[in-house]
């Protein structure tokens, strides 16, 4: 009994060796067959790689005015692109190129001599290594010259008749070569974006001879109202150009393509963000060779968000036609030798939008002598000027803080005479006792002086030395700050300049500075100087774009509104009860009351104006100021005005530098305030009675 039960035990045992002999066998086998059979195939699939690019570009956000017309849109065109994979040889772009130039034509202005060396190595590699001596052989076997040295000996050594030997069609081909090197591996770069439809079909039916090459659709910026606004819209990079070598870290954090298009200037530029979009991302798996195997689109591109300026353009272009006609006009009197440009601000003193910012600039070509007018809008922000009494309200109003003057003050105006200088007097005789009212009406200078002497804490008598305290200037100007002027306004463009401070200060210069004429301050400072007096004291940032959007669907489909941007109020003035009236009563008197500086332009408009007309005694310092040893003097001209004076909605800035030499001259800036002003006011009524006639059509065709 006890052996057939150890027989038993014996046999179960040898069956479960057994068991386990089976199966590592098969586990074995299983082994030799993944590492024999399969070991390559599964080698590449561990090996493969996973590589995220940045695919087809995007077309930017479009730009409409305060009324949806488009002002930068995006006009599509056929391009041919090119992308090399990361095992891509020189000598297999080289071959392709070849044939692609078979089938366009590219323009080969951008290739360089250093570019043309490159080539003839390549393409003549015998002759380039016989360039280099037996003796340089030697040496690089030896490792005392390394390949780039050698390579640029080559380079020395490549004659003028070696680069004369390539042909056109080979220029046209190094041309392509060079275009093809540009991008990253893996990121298509465009070779030609300005496509005949001849070279598009051909390419296309040619594709499988040419790998790598594709056909596509690109697009470019275009401007529907050229000229209008185009130096402050502001310019994108070319494709051929990719992200401006100052930025590129700043941009390549941002997950853009060295190659990619972007804003470099203005409005392009600022709102980079927003326009740019968003660009379709493709997941290229690659093996270790850098072959691409497969691709997945991660996400679809999307165009860029839209801007929706507060640009009125049927009011720019209006004004801006108006600032031309202006300007060629008063450029025909005499004395005008250096008159070359003149600006106008339109801005909603409640809200800052601004509605209108024109500026045009004669330019004379050098060869031909043929003068033309050139859009200059740029210039409200980037260039400054001694605008004259422009600024007196602000004057004003610093000499009730400070306590120089009371409301109601008066002062005789007769001229102010300072020992050792000369006279100083208000632009013509006999204006007699003035409170501060009747000083802006009719523009005393006197009374400003006054002003500037008390503020000083000076003790004044005639032809006597004077003296005044040393915050006097800083005084003066932190307070013309707080109205915007001196200082930058805040708009939502870069590059806006501050204007310049005099230096010097002396007691003579400091009543300049209170008529305007020692300090710069550039048109759109103006603009935001009226509209806080206008609103009521209320400092507010000027803005060039109302709403960002979502791009439309369809032309006809409005687009949803993402973000609206409101007023900002960059400070509040502290003015007592009554203080500003005051100022607003003079600004009004000025163009609505006999007597007033501007009522002979502005005394019969219904719509009911306020404002400050300007002219300061300056110095030419424009484009052609090396001419002359000592800069030539002129006059400028400016205005400041806001309509209707009880309820504003429009505020205006005019400015002509150097409107003419010598005393009197044309009075340009108030002809261009008044025809500016008809015309928004005209526009508007325009607009209304159109929306009442559309309003009783849709109501008639309703009741039937």
């Amino acid at each position: 009994m006890g052996k057939k039960k150890k027989k038993q035990v014996s046999f179960r045992l040898n069956l479960v060796f057994f068991a386990v002999f089976l199966l590592f066998s098969m586990l074995i086998l299983r082994l030799g067959i993944v590492q024999i059979v399969y070991g390559e195939d599964y080698k590449r699939e561990i090996e493969r790689t996973e590589d995220v690019t940045v695919n087809s570009p995007v077309p930017r956000g479009k730009m409409y005015d305060r009324n949806m017309k488009v002002i930068v849109d995006n006009s599509a065109s056929n391009a041919i692109t090119y992308t090399r994979s990361q095992s891509t040889k020189n000598d297999e772009m080289l071959e392709v190129a070849e044939k692609l130039a078979q089938l366009i034509e590219k323009d080969t202005e951008d290739v360089r001599e250093r570019d043309k060396k490159d080539f003839w190595i390549l393409k003549h590699p015998e002759e380039a290594k016989e360039k280099i001596t037996e003796k340089e052989w030697d040496l690089y076997d030896e490792k005392e010259l390394d390949d780039s040295e050698i390579y640029k000996l080559q380079l020395e050594r490549i004659t003028e008749s070696d680069l004369k030997a390539i042909t056109k069609k080979e220029l046209e081909v190094l041309a392509i070569f060079k275009e093809f090197n540009k991008g990253y591996a893996l990121t298509p770069q465009i070779v030609k974006n300005e496509v005949t439809a001849k070279e598009y079909a051909a390419v296309s039916e040619n594709l499988e001879q040419l790998p790598g090459v594709d056909t596509t659709t690109d697009w470019a910026r275009e401007y529907p109202l050229e000229p209008t606004l185009n130096s402050v819209l502001g310019d994108i990079t070319e494709s051929d150009e990719g992200l401006p070598r100052e930025q590129v870290d700043y941009y390549l954090a941002r997950d853009y393509s060295r190659n990619d298009r972007v804003g470099k200037s203005y409005l392009e530029y600022q709102y980079e963000d927003v326009l740019h979009g968003q660009k379709a991302k493709v997941k290229n798996i690659t093996d270790k060779a850098g072959n691409v195997l497969d691709t997945e689109i991660i996400t679809e591109g999307q165009r860029g968000k839209d801007l929706v300026l507060s640009i009125d353009t049927d009011l720019q272009v209006a004004v801006e036609k108006i600032i031309e006609e202006e300007l060629w006009k008063a450029k025909s009197q005499g004395n005008t030798r250096f008159l070359d440009r003149a600006f106008v601000v339109l801005m909603d003193p409640n809200t800052g939008e601004v509605l209108t910012m024109a500026g045009k600039r004669i330019v004379k070509d050098e060869e031909t002598g043929k003068q033309s007018m050139q859009d200059f809008a740029l210039g409200n922000i980037t260039s400054s000027y001694a605008v004259g009494s422009a600024v007196k309200g602000a004057t004003i109003l610093t000499g009730f803080q400070t306590g120089a003057i009371q409301p109601g003050t008066t002062f005789l105006d007769t001229p102010i005479k300072i020992k050792g200088t000369p006279a100083k007097k208000s632009w013509r005789a006999g204006l007699g006792v003035l409170n501060d009212i009747n000083a802006l009406k009719v523009s005393s200078n006197v009374y400003m002086f006054r002003t500037a002497i008390n503020l000083g804490e000076g003790v004044y008598q005639y032809d006597q030395p004077l003296s005044i305290n040393n915050e006097a200037f800083d005084t003066f100007r932190n307070s013309f700050a707080q109205y915007g002027l001196g200082v930058r306004t805040g708009i939502d463009l870069p590059n806006e300049m501050a204007g310049f401070k005099g230096i010097t200060r002396l007691p003579g210069l400091l009543m300049d500075f209170s008529i305007g004429q020692y300090d710069t301050y550039t048109p759109m400072q103006l603009a935001q100087y009226v509209s806080t007096i206008a609103n009521g004291g209320n400092r507010i940032q000027p803005r060039m774009v109302k709403e960002i959007r979502e791009p439309a669907l369809d032309s006809d489909d409005p687009s949803s509104v993402l973000k609206s941007f409101e007023p900002v109020v960059l400070n509040t003035i502290d003015l007592e009860d009554g203080w500003i009236g005051r100022v607003q009563e003079g600004f009004r008197r000025v163009m609505q009351e006999p007597g007033g500086t501007a009522y002979g332009t502005f005394g019969s408009a219904k719509y009911k104006p306020a404002g400050k007309t300007g002219t300061a005694q300056s110095f030419y310092d424009g484009p052609d100021r090396h001419k002359f040893e000592e800069a030539p003097p002129v006059m400028n001209l400016s205005l400041v005005g806001y309509a209707p004076y009880d309820n504003p909605e429009v505020a205006m800035s005019v400015m002509v530098p150097w409107a003419y030499e010598g005393n009197s001259g044309h009075t340009a800036n108030s002809t261009i305030g008044r025809r500016v002003f008809d015309t928004y006011f005209e526009l508007k009524k325009e607009r209304l009675t159109n929306q009442e006639n559309e309003e009783k059509t849709q109501s008639d065709a309703e009741s039937e």
